[in-house]
């Protein structure tokens, strides 16, 4: 049985009904037109405990992103909040076209870290110009019969890294493969299927379609208004059911990668759609959402002095956790080339969380406070964590140089535990270079070709 200070944290939940409003009224899931307007709610349903000494599972009032400075410099050159954004900025998703051009000039002159990356992309047989596309009308994820998604993400990998070379290099038969491998998906698949895991599918495959895309978007052959209505029909809509409904479960059921994929999936499409009601939705779910995928609930416990948060799925495993990493940092990467600073939120709380994650996997300690949640349907099976899984500790994924290079050189902060992870990792690969399954393509990775500063 929980204790009752748990009892007490459950206690208060508010309704599902008030989650999810469009142009200032409640909304179905699946709504489509206009988009989000906000995701609305007041707090934590996960139920956590108080914390041990030097635990502090909430702070003062988070201030808003864009005059959210403090002393250790959580303010950033993005000043602007979505409310102000007036229009988004191309190419704009996890690549600006400053970090293009960049990459663009460095690998021309031969100049390292960006050569080492440009040779694990161009080593990469997903970004070869020979890539043929399979698309599939249906795509299952799921341990039903018919699954094969593993075709989807390999294709999605292979449009990403060829648009990649096409547009750091200008070889036209890269250019010419992504576009070729975007237009047969959009005037192929209509249905994302499968068991819970579909959700995963929408959140992941449609956050990295859009990046995939937006390096094309201004290709002479790319079909964009078909691949956007794809998107819109296809992924969205998942997307959107999720948040709102998290599958008919009780809202702490699904772990924080569940929230974010999707919400990463929601701010890219609406940034590559020039949708500003999506964007500022994804936004306003992720400082007061009620799911997991939030800042607070996602980031549960800081630890005062420390420079340290815990991450919620710390108690799982390391490979999610590490997930989870890359996924909050894609879609602050993705807010920030709009102007917004999601990185400094609430004190550079995802810095916090981002070091303890890395301090843990280079096998230093790290505190641990217990996590207690609701499991299942209704009101749900209370679960408890008390210690936190060396499972899977010390795995790689290309998640370390986009942290490494915003915090530590843009923003000139101490990241010791980030900058030793993005070491080991370096030279960053992408999808194919972690394994088959499909953990290795969570993230489309190369960042030390495209951050590198």
């Amino acid at each position: 049985m929980p204790s009752p200070a748990h009892q007490h944290v459950n206690k208060h939940r508010p309704s599902r009904r008030g989650l999810f409003t469009v142009g200032g009224g409640l909304a179905a899931a699946g709504v489509l037109g206009g988009g989000i307007a906000a995701f609305s709610g007041a707090g934590a349903d996960a139920a956590q405990s108080p914390g041990a000494a030097g635990a502090s599972p909430s702070m003062s009032p988070s201030t808003n992103s864009s005059t959210n400075s403090s002393a250790n410099g959580s303010a950033g050159a993005a000043a602007t909040t979505p409310a102000e954004l007036t229009h988004f900025a191309h190419p704009g998703l996890l690549h600006n076209a400053g970090d293009l051009h960049r990459a663009k000039v460095r690998v021309a002159a031969g100049r390292d870290p960006w050569l080492a990356g440009w040779r694990r992309l161009t080593g990469n047989p997903h970004s070869a110009s020979t890539w043929r596309s399979r698309p599939q009308v249906t795509v299952v994820r799921g341990a039903v019969p018919g699954q094969n998604y593993t075709v989807l993400y390999n294709d999605i990998h292979a449009a990403y890294q060829n648009a990649l070379r096409w547009r750091i290099a200008g070889t036209r038969a890269n250019g010419d493969t992504a576009v070729a491998l975007l237009n047969t998906w959009s005037a192929t698949l209509t249905t994302l299927t499968g068991n819970a895991d579909r959700f995963l599918a929408a959140g992941i495959y449609g956050y990295e379609f859009a990046n995939a895309a937006e390096l094309v978007r201004d290709h002479p052959d790319f079909a964009f208004a078909r691949f956007r209505k794809m998107l819109r029909t296809v992924f969205y809509p998942m997307n959107i059911d999720f948040l709102t409904r998290h599958n008919d479960a009780v809202i702490s059921n699904y772990w924080a990668n569940w929230d974010l994929c999707n919400l990463a999936s929601v701010m890219a499409i609406g940034i590559l759609l020039d949708d500003h009601a999506l964007f500022r939705g994804a936004v306003t779910y992720l400082k007061h959402g009620q799911g997991n995928g939030s800042f607070r609930n996602a980031i549960p416990f800081r630890y005062a002095g420390q420079g340290l948060a815990q991450w919620q799925e710390s108690g799982r495993d390391q490979g999610h956790s590490i997930m989870g990493i890359g996924l909050l940092g894609a879609i602050c990467e993705m807010a920030w080339n709009q102007g917004v600073d999601l990185y400094g939120y609430d004190e550079n709380r995802f810095l916090h969380a981002a070091e303890y994650v890395a301090r843990y996997n280079l096998g230093g300690d790290v505190p641990f406070t217990p996590y207690g949640w609701r499991s299942g349907n209704g009101h749900g099976k209370w679960c408890e964590q008390t210690v936190i899984s060396a499972t899977a500790r010390g795995q790689l994924r290309p998640v370390w140089e986009i942290l490494h290079h915003h915090y530590a050189r843009r923003r000139r902060l101490a990241t010791p535990n980030v900058t030793a992870m993005a070491e080991k990792v370096r030279a960053e690969g992408g999808g194919g270079d972690y394994g088959p399954n499909s953990g290795g393509y969570d993230q489309l990775g190369f960042g030390t070709l495209l951050y590198s500063k």
